[in-house]
């Protein structure tokens, strides 16, 4: 299976695909349910892409349709592929979204966080630190698995046809030492060499721009390689987050992140920025008021 082709975004295309076919063959969900034997509750999940169908179920669902041949074998193959086990499988018990999948398939990825670094470019022990920090009822054998799947996922900025990364980080992220001072310190030398890699593009919003375009919150833009496969927005939170999938809803964030970038130093300045904290940390300045001693 192409890399591109996480089993999520094959089942989220196969959805789709089914929902179109029986919209336009005018057949009910209800009908779909009595005729292959299901509840028409699993009819609607499988068409939203959050619950698998086998093989012979969309076999028999596209018969349903009056589907031809060459379109039944095609989406047959991808209800094969959704069937496949990512390799974050093992960690699904500590993953409450279908962000990670996503993100697997994804072709670009364009990021605005205002609060902590984004978990593609975390140091292990920021990650370690944010975790326990915000997680407060996880065990610690669950915080482990979020850090290795988190680690993991990086792999996708180093592997052979690697996904291109665009971030704009709030100088907020940059003024809290998750995890302490030596902790934050490593975090942000290893923003530096992450930001160096040439499919990786990082900036600096600082706190001079003032108001901004990002204001109402951090969020994430997925875009994927197959035309078929709709691009989405993520806002994450506490329960799992929330997917943004009408267009309507990504010609408003596309927008604002273009906006912010244009507002942020750009890349080359903004490593610049990072390296002059390294020596000079914003969380130890005497500039500072709340906290300070």
């Amino acid at each position: 299976m192409n890399q591109r082709r996480s089993p999520t975004i094959r089942r989220r295309r196969l959805g789709v695909e089914l929902r179109r076919h029986r919209e336009e063959a005018g057949v009910t969900i209800d009908v779909v349910a009595d005729r292959i034997g299901c509840s028409p509750s699993k009819v609607s999940r499988i068409e939203t892409g959050h619950t698998s169908a086998s093989p012979s179920d969309v076999k028999n669902i596209l018969d349903i349709y009056g589907v031809d041949d060459a379109i039944k074998a095609e989406l047959v193959h991808i209800a094969g592929e959704a069937r496949q086990k990512g390799w974050w499988h093992p960690y699904s018990t500590v993953l409450t979204s279908a962000y990670v999948g996503l993100e697997a398939a994804a072709r670009s990825i364009w990021a605005y966080e205002q609060h902590v670094v984004p978990g593609l470019l975390q140091s292990e022990e920021y990650a370690i630190a944010l975790i326990r920090g915000a997680r407060l009822d996880d065990t610690e054998q669950e915080i482990e698995q979020r850090v290795r799947v988190r680690m993991q996922r990086q792999a996708l900025l180093i592997q052979d046809d690697p996904i291109d990364l665009r971030v704009v980080l709030d100088e907020a992220v940059l003024s809290r030492p998750v995890g302490g001072e030596l902790v934050m310190l490593d975090q942000m030398k290893r923003l530096i060499d992450v930001a160096r890699l040439p499919n990786v593009a990082l900036q600096i919003l600082p706190f001079a721009a003032g108001a901004h375009a990002g204001m109402d919150g951090s969020f994430v833009i997925l875009e994927f390689e197959e035309e078929g496969d709709a691009d989405v927005v993520f806002i994450d939170n506490a329960t799992g987050g929330l997917f943004l999938e009408k267009a309507e809803e990504l010609s408003k964030y596309v927008p604002i992140f273009d906006t912010v970038r244009a507002a942020a130093l750009p890349p080359e300045e903004s490593i610049e920025m990072i390296e002059t904290l390294v020596e000079e940390p914003l969380w130890k300045s005497k500039r500072r008021v709340s906290g300070s001693t």
